[in-house]
């Protein structure tokens, strides 16, 4: 489980700079099954979690919410049966910040925990 996982993300007023590429590179090995889209000049992470049913993919989608709100740092989430996909991005830099990966790392413990039982 990436350290990232471990982290708190801090509060974003808006001025911070959006990571550069060398700093995103530096990060991705931290969330391997996490893809860098551009979805028109936003920079996102992006990732698709699979279930077996609608009903474990509705729990995840819950529990990502959980830690959303809990760390105030908000995801789009697309919930579907038996998949859910994430995106994650800090919406008032338009684009990727440091908690952008931690919380991916939070969203890849969480789906470890729901798989594993």
């Amino acid at each position: 489980m990436s350290e990232l996982s471990h982290l708190r993300c801090v509060a974003c007023r808006g001025d911070e700079p959006r990571l550069k590429e060398d700093e995103i590179v530096k990060l991705k090995p931290e969330v391997p099954e996490w893809q860098v889209i551009e979805d028109g000049e936003i920079k996102k992470l992006e990732r698709n979690f699979k279930f077996k049913n609608f009903k474990q993919a509705l729990a995840f989608t819950d529990q990502v919410g959980g830690i959303a709100e809990e760390e105030d740092h908000h995801p789009l989430i697309q919930t579907e049966w038996g998949k859910v996909k994430v995106m994650w991005w800090t919406h008032k830099i338009r684009g990727l910040h440091r908690n952008d990966f931690i919380m991916a790392a939070k969203t890849d413990a969480l789906y470890a925990q729901a798989t594993a039982a």
